[in-house]
């Protein structure tokens, strides 16, 4: 076994590493860019190494700054994680000509499924099934439009060298083939360094069932049974779970079979994932093969009581599978939920911030929280904006989606926008709990998962606003506190009013709604009174925010968090953010860009679709920018002019940034 292994990766996976390797005792070396130096990786590894620059094509993708600090450390092995190098088999071949072991398979493995196109030639030859479709070498649009046309629509166009989501385009209508034809290649082409692309047919509600396989050099190769991640947005995964629900031993034993023979036609060693399209009849295709260990491999871990890491550490350094086959078993139901900082109600964009607060669930035997930062750490622009991967696990799938709603109840995340609820929303979803699964779910069941904005019930407003009275009572005592005469009963803010009842009102803003709370002091207590709601209220609030509140007698727990001017409510399962007002308080005039068109987030622009001086109708795609690896088109709010562009192809725009200066009709 290994004394040291570098891991060249960041965030959860590294962090998931480490831990597996702390506990068998093998030292770890962690590599950081300079917008990662005080990332919790670098803080829980023996080592750090700093390898460049925040972009990481001048750090994790650079191959020679890696290698040398494998060496400099003196580590024996690298694991690479998942995405940057994990599947780049010149870093495999790199590290086999330094003599540093590549925790993962063969360089000729990652080679042969490396590429989409000749995976599928590969598998066709294993005699594993495949979906309809082109995957060859002539890229000429005109024949790939001729090969859609041939196949029907609706199809897939596919980056060859794609994963994550990413280099993929859905296409319904022979007239869009050309224009996402584009698209698609423009991604590929920055995400992956290469454009080449296959066309398949859309299979009509699919479920997405992914095998995990593991061989070793010793020529044994097992499938650890089943994950289904039918449950994506934009082709990437949201929720999967383990094992896959309505699947039958037959079927189980088909695809694992197919799997393996999948692994072996390649020769491969490690953790790989094999990837099924999978009809509602029960017939399935070969997709893809993942050379690496899955995001969402916890929940193989959880169901099969292994640390699939621990498997990849023994593998690589020349041991056996410690299992054979037969002594694989399924135990129970496990879920997964990506917790990201992106925000579903404006189409999930990501967001970036400093996380104010941030507060998991506990962990359990039933609740896992895989992670990479903590309270205090920044969600980067530079890389993906996943905060955690909450895992959940129990005897059978409903007690299992019990666990897991309760759990995101617990979860509580300030600084950043994110998709709590709307998991949330997504795991109570009559279709998802009812197992009615299929890729397009999210879609179809867009009513129930983005309902329209509730206002906020009294008693959110009154818990709020007993969070700000108990605030304002402690600070009173810590002023008192540091006073000269800590006793004087002028500290006091009980509201004491000779021969009177004190009263004063408190304003919330949610949404474009204000709300009045009025107060009014009682011998400790509060009577709060929203409307026609009112309630004597009493408390306590400790430093974190979590709040013991007490209303007419019935009693819960709420957290109240206050940043920024802002009030974020967490009670009964449901997140609340309420802007504190101050009726003192009279904002400027003005402060938008009138007629400009603003950045969403962080990116760069990538493409200019409309001319300067065109008249555009409503929804017209006007400017392309990318961020976060992915593009987003910017459209016309309305019928109009271009009047101008801000920025040219190829600049960095900042968040909020004015991009194009729009002109909209006069009513006719």
């Amino acid at each position: 076994m290994f004394d040291k292994i570098l891991i060249a990766n960041r965030g959860e996976i590294a962090c998931r590493v480490i831990k597996t390797a702390r506990r068998m005792g093998i030292k770890t070396v962690a590599v950081y860019s300079e917008a990662d130096a005080n990332a919790r990786h670098v803080r829980l590894a023996d080592e750090a190494v700093l390898i460049g620059p925040a972009a990481a094509r001048e750090s994790y993708l650079v191959i020679d700054k890696i290698i040398a600090a494998a060496k400099a450390t003196g580590a024996q092995a690298i694991h690479p994680g998942y995405g940057f190098l994990s599947e780049n088999e010149d870093f495999c071949h790199a590290c086999e000509r330094e003599g540093i072991v590549f925790i993962g398979p063969p360089v000729s493995a990652i080679r042969a499924m490396g590429s989409k196109s000749e995976a599928k030639k590969l598998m066709e030859a294993a005699g594993v099934p495949l979906t309809p479709g082109y995957h060859g070498d002539d890229q000429d649009p005109a024949w790939l439009h001729q090969q859609a046309d041939a196949i029907g629509y609706p199809v897939l166009i596919k980056a060859a060298a794609g994963g994550g989501g990413k280099g993929m385009r859905l296409v319904e209508r022979s007239e869009d083939f050309i224009d996402l034809l584009a698209s698609c290649k423009r991604e590929a082409s920055s995400s992956f360094g290469d454009d080449h692309v296959l066309v398949e047919k859309y299979i009509t509600k699919p479920r997405h069932i992914e095998i995990q396989v593991f061989g070793d050099t010793h020529g044994n190769v097992v499938y650890l049974f089943e994950r289904d991640c039918s449950v994506q947005r934009r082709h990437q995964k949201v929720l999967e779970e383990a094992p896959a629900p309505g699947m039958t031993l037959e079927r189980r034993a088909a695809m694992g079979k197919a799997a393996v023979e999948a692994a072996k036609a390649v020769g491969y060693v490690g953790a790989g994932t094999v990837e099924f399209i999978a009809n509602q009849d029960g017939s399935f295709y070969f997709m893809e093969m993942n050379t690496r260990l899955q995001v969402e491999h916890p929940v193989t871990e959880m169901i099969t009581g292994l640390d699939l890491v621990e498997w990849q550490l023994r593998v690589a350094s020349g041991e056996k599978l410690p299992l054979e086959q037969e002594q694989l078993q399924i135990r129970g139901h496990a879920l997964e939920a990506r917790i990201y900082a992106e925000d579903p109600a404006k189409g999930f964009l990501p967001s970036t911030g400093k996380l104010v607060h941030l507060a998991p669930p506990a962990e359990s035997l039933h609740v896992r929280v895989d992670t990479g930062v903590e309270e205090g750490d920044e969600i980067s622009p530079h890389y993906d904006p996943m905060i955690a991967k909450l895992i959940v696990w129990d005897i059978n799938r409903d007690r299992a989606l019990a666990r897991m709603l309760q759990a995101l109840a617990d979860y509580r995340v300030v600084g950043v926008a994110n998709n709590i609820e709307f998991l949330s929303r997504l795991t109570a979803c009559p279709a998802f709990s009812g197992a009615d699964l299929d890729t397009g779910l999210i879609e179809r069941e867009k009513a129930y998962l983005f309902p329209a904005d509730e206002a906020a019930p009294a008693e959110v407003l009154q818990i709020a606003a007993l969070a700000e009275l108990l605030r304002d009572a402690a600070f009173a005592d810590r002023r008192a506190a540091r006073s000269a005469d800590p006793a004087s009963p002028w500290h006091a803010r009980d509201g004491w009013r000779m021969n009177a009842t004190a009263c004063r009102s408190l304003l919330f803003r949610h949404g474009e709604s204000e709300h009045e709370v009025e107060v009014a002091y009682l011998p400790g207590a509060w009577r709060l009174s929203v409307g026609s709601c009112s309630v004597v209220a009493r408390g306590e609030l400790n430093p974190r925010g979590l709040l013991r509140v007490e209303l007419d007698g019935t009693r819960m727990d709420a957290t109240v968090i206050a940043a920024a001017g802002r009030r974020h409510v967490f009670a009964k399962g449901r997140a609340w953010q309420l802007a504190a007002v101050d009726p003192l308080h009279h904002g400027g005039e003005g402060g938008g860009a009138e007629g400009g068109l603003m950045a969403p987030m962080p990116g760069k622009v990538i493409a200019l679709v409309a001319a300067e001086g065109a008249k555009v109708e409503k929804g017209a795609p006007l400017l392309i920018l990318e961020a976060m690896k992915m593009e987003h088109t910017i459209t016309a709010p309305a019928a109009g002019t271009v009047k101008a562009f801000r920025f040219g192809v190829g600049d960095q725009v900042g968040d909020g940034a004015e991009l194009v200066e729009f002109e909209a009709a006069a009513a006719a």
